[in-house]
């Protein structure tokens, strides 16, 4: 019988004290623990399973199976090349982070990316916590991740700064993309549980889901174009709810003392520049319910406009465009795209947990990130600019 690679996702605080049912949910393992009178966080674990159709039916009806996804390729949001604009650190100042008494003092921030240049300058005194998920080993050949990383909380490089949380003191580098910039779901799900069992204050994110990729996958494995596109679309689908379910634990644990603020780039499958209306939403991770979806702007005179290659649906926009950061192997480089704006509110974040922790507020995700949103700034954008492709705003430090 045809067997799959499925993510399991278990909450397992959940009392088993109720009887099996076909599909279980975050708000049932709520009211399940509320039911036994206790007062637990949740505990989310996530497993990997080679699973034949009855065996996923079988396993929907355990009592601490919160979700069940196949196993999907990711890849990197390929990033475009760029000279560095007039004023390298733009976005340092667009989101007003010069300007800002916070520094990420005290914050933990982890990067999903494609690893980290552990021995460039930008990252000198920064406890770095490297995990491989990806088998290709700890360290960055690609030189995304190092990029990403340097915007978050590099220090200054020959007296250029990139970074927007430059005291950040420790950061979790979880490699969920291979040197060639692809991975899996499953390496992302086991990051991300990684990351927030090991303290992350922020996560984030500049990758996104291959949907074309598993088709064709399929298709080369001999599978006919109609069931491959709908085997795909069934695997979108799986871990959308995955992604969701995971966030809604994730976001249930803050009443217990902590939870991250997640962060994902919209993506640049959007080609404006060749016709306004071609627009594509923004995907996974960052279309998840919980997860902050990033655009990407650019200047416009002294405004602000939507990068052409943007996705829309976005919640929040960070300068995207021309982003100067650290360079594997020494330096810095300018790159364009939704993954050089994801990083800066990921930034913008740990400045935000910082300045929360300052003050007689319950310092958790939820209460930073509705921060995060109700400091956009919406009037700095050029005539036009619609509200579904920049969100609430630009993303603006404290």
């Amino acid at each position: 019988m045809f067997t799959r690679k499925h993510t399991v996702l278990r909450d397992t605080a959940v009392p088993n004290t109720r009887e099996p049912f076909e599909a279980a949910s975050p708000r049932r393992a709520a009211a399940a623990r509320a039911e036994a009178g206790e007062r637990t966080p949740p505990e989310p674990r996530i497993e990997t399973e080679d699973l034949t159709p009855n065996g996923l039916r079988l396993l929907a009806r355990d009592p601490e199976v919160v979700s069940i996804a196949p196993v999907m390729p990711t890849r990197l949001i390929e990033p475009l090349p760029a000279q560095p604009a007039a004023g390298a650190s733009w976005g340092i100042t667009a989101v007003r982070a010069d300007l800002s008494s916070f520094d990420g003092q005290g914050v933990t921030v982890s990067v999903l990316d494609t690893g980290i240049d552990a021995g460039h300058a930008a990252f000198a005194g920064v406890n770095l916590v490297q995990q491989d998920f990806s088998g290709d080993g700890n360290g960055d050949v690609n030189g995304h991740g190092t990029h990403c990383a340097g915007t978050i909380f590099g220090r200054d490089v020959s007296g250029t700064r990139i970074g927007i949380a430059r005291a950040v003191p420790k950061a979790l580098i979880g490699k969920v993309l291979g040197n060639d910039g692809s991975g899996d779901s499953d390496m992302i799900f086991r990051a991300i549980q990684w990351a927030t069992n090991d303290g992350a204050d922020v996560i984030s994110m500049s990758l996104g889901f291959d949907f074309p990729g598993l088709v064709e996958r399929l298709t080369n494995a001999g599978w006919p174009v109609a069931l491959a596109t709908s085997a795909a679309l069934e695997a979108y689908r799986g871990n959308l709810r995955m992604f969701d379910a995971l966030m809604a634990l994730i976001r249930a644990r803050a009443a217990f003392g902590h939870s991250a603020v997640v962060v994902a780039a919209a993506g640049n499958e959007s080609d404006r520049g060749t016709n306004p209306d071609f627009e594509i939403a923004a995907s996974l991770p960052a279309a998840a319910e919980g997860v902050v979806s990033v655009a990407a702007l650019q200047q416009a005179g002294a405004q602000f406009d939507v990068a052409p290659f943007s996705n829309t649906l976005a919640q929040i926009s960070a300068p995207g465009v021309a982003i100067v950061s650290a360079k594997v192997g020494g330096g810095v480089r300018a790159l364009s795209g939704t993954s050089m704006a994801c990083p800066h509110v990921a930034g913008v974040a740990a400045l935000w947990w910082q300045a929360v922790r300052a003050q007689p507020l319950p310092a958790t995700g939820t209460v930073v990130t509705a921060r995060l949103f109700a400091s956009a700034r919406s009037n700095v954008f050029a005539s036009g600019v619609d509200v579904a492709d920049r969100g609430v705003g630009l993303a603006t430090a404290p």
